[in-house]
Parts: structure tokens; C-alpha cells; sequence
């Protein structure tokens, strides 16, 4: 016989949260997490906050990364270009536009050239603006447009300063050859990622988007990283190693304007396995600092003057 004392309320434990049945509820609990453009969180808050298992909130920012409605980086997860774009336009698009439009019409207007600005938006380039004149037409890119980032020198640039995994995440399963000369495997980009590194942050490609163009960008860096690029654009035959260092002084004088007094982010690692044997046995070297002279960049650039970036 089992005698119950009215008198004491037996301790129950917590219902157990159910979770939302629809994959739609789930994703509006995680985007509803961010609560502005700043906003800057990690797997396990993402997961702490919604109350959903640690594996589902990851596979569910993975699938928002892919779709663009996040964005990831080595600080978190932020809000992408998607979500930014449903309050009338990307603000942080819009600043870099008007961050760079002085430089881009300087560098349109002294050396003629093509001049693009753009942005890295998973595995592809995304063109802000495009400068230069009667002659732009004859390169086929245009503002909003899109181009494989493994393919341009301004995708390259930015690619140069991600880490390794992050830039396997975003072009290895994308990676395909356009021309006879683009880059179609995730081991010789890294080595060609590495060069870039080697050379400060110049990336030059000839004839690797489209037949007959040749381009020279650098990245717009920040705290977190590259946030655009700036091109000069040519013929297969111009002579870009002679305007880099006008690239490099517009991205330059462009990341100033946008973080001034900050910081730009330390330069990503080599791969491991590139390391290990992609690289025929060598070991890449780190990536040199910035602080070079006018006369170092002469020597650098007329080592590839006559010769193949490539």
C-alpha cells in the first residue's frame, strides 16, 4: 500500500522544448538571432540561443551560408548578402561603393584601363561598380554581374587572405575551366593562392575568365579579412605589372577609408597538404608583411614582366 502526502507537491522536471516541426520555423529561430548587420555569433551561441540541437543549427547555417542568407567568417556567422538586401540594398555595399569611387575614377582616368570594384560572395565575384568609359564595353563584365571567383585576379586577390578550409569550402566544388588557361583543380589554386601571398597581394590573370583579357587586383582588407577587390583590366598584352603598384595604393588608401585606424586581418595559413606535397615537395614560404618599399615592388614586378604569372 502506497501512501501519498497531499501536502507535498512532487518536483516535476521541465517539460521537455519541443522543437518547431517545419525546417521554415527553424530557420526563422536562427535568422531571428541576429539582431542587426553587426551582429557576430558562434555555432554553440546560434545553438544556446534557439534551444536546437548543436548538429541541426549547424547543418541549418550551412544550408543559409550556401543560399547567402548568412555569411561566415573566422569571427562567426553574420547576416549575408540576402538578408542585408530586404531592407533596399546592401549598406555595406553601398559604403564601400562610395568609399571607392574617387580612387576608381583616379585609376580610370591615369592609366585608360578598365577599372572593376567588386566583392567575394561565396565562390564567386560580385561586381559593385565598373569604370572606364567608351572602352568598357569591350570587357564583358557589368555592375551586379557575377564571374567564378578562381577565375579573376579579383576573385584570386581576395581568396589569397581566407583560410585554407574556407576557401575549399567555397571553390571546391565549383571549380571549373572556362578557358584553356583557368584554374581547374583546389591544389593548384592554392598554389596559385600562395604566390599571391608571396607577392603581397597582387593577383594577375591572363586570359583565364575570358579569351584575350588580362587583369592585375588586390584586396580591400579589414579586421576580418578581404571585404572587396579593385581591378585593372587589359588586353592580353598590356602591361599591368607596370600599374600594380596603382592598384595596390587605391586598395590601399580604400580599406583606410573604410577602417580608419584599424587593422587589416594577419595573412591566412598555407594548406597542409599543399605543404605536404601539392607544392612538388616545398614547403611555401609565409606570407611576407606589407611594409615594403617602392623599390622592393619595382624588383617584384619586374621579376614577372616578361614572364607568365600563371
Amino acid at each position: 500500500m502506497t501512501v501519498v502526502d497531499e501536502g507535498v507537491h512532487a518536483v516535476q522536471a521541465p517539460a521537455r522544448r519541443e522543437l518547431p516541426p517545419s525546417m521554415v520555423e527553424r530557420m526563422t529561430l536562427i535568422m531571428d538571432v541576429f539582431e542587426g548587420r553587426t551582429a557576430r555569433l558562434s555555432l554553440e551561441e546560434v545553438a544556446r540561443s534557439t534551444h536546437l540541437p548543436r548538429s541541426t543549427a549547424h547543418r541549418i547555417l550551412d544550408q543559409l551560408v550556401r543560399l547567402r542568407w548568412l555569411e561566415h567568417t573566422g569571427l562567426g556567422y553574420a547576416l549575408g548578402r540576402r538578408a542585408l538586401g530586404l531592407g533596399g540594398g546592401d549598406g555595406a555595399h553601398s559604403r564601400i561603393r562610395e568609399a571607392a569611387a574617387a580612387r576608381l575614377h583616379h585609376l580610370q582616368m591615369k592609366t585608360g584601363l578598365v577599372v572593376h570594384l567588386a566583392v567575394l560572395d561565396g565562390a564567386e565575384v560580385y561586381y559593385l561598380d565598373k569604370a572606364g568609359g567608351r572602352f568598357a564595353t569591350t570587357v564583358p563584365s557589368r555592375v551586379g554581374g557575377r564571374a567564378p571567383a578562381h577565375s579573376t585576379a579579383l576573385g584570386k586577390a581576395m581568396l589569397a587572405w581566407l583560410e585554407p578550409e574556407d576557401v575549399e569550402a567555397r571553390a571546391a566544388g565549383s571549380i571549373s575551366r572556362l578557358t584553356q588557361r583557368t584554374i581547374s583543380d583546389i591544389g593548384t589554386l592554392h598554389q596559385e593562392l600562395n604566390r599571391i601571398r608571396r607577392r603581397h597581394g597582387l593577383a594577375f590573370e591572363r586570359g583565364e575568365c575570358f579569351p584575350g583579357i588580362a587583369c592585375v587586383a588586390t584586396a580591400v582588407r579589414g579586421p576580418e579579412g578581404p571585404v572587396a577587390a579593385i581591378s585593372l583590366v587589359g588586353d592580353a598584352w598590356s602591361p599591368l605589372e607596370k600599374v600594380a603598384p596603382l592598384v595596390v595604393d587605391a586598395a590601399r588608401q580604400v580599406s583606410l577609408e573604410l577602417f580608419p585606424g584599424g587593422q587589416e586581418a594577419p595573412p591566412a595559413r598555407a594548406p597542409r597538404r599543399a605543404a605536404a606535397g601539392r607544392s612538388m615537395g616545398r614547403t611555401p614560404a609565409p606570407a611576407p608583411e606589407e611594409n615594403w618599399s617602392p623599390e622592393a615592388m619595382d624588383r617584384l614586378l619586374a621579376a614577372g614582366q616578361y614572364g607568365d604569372w600563371q
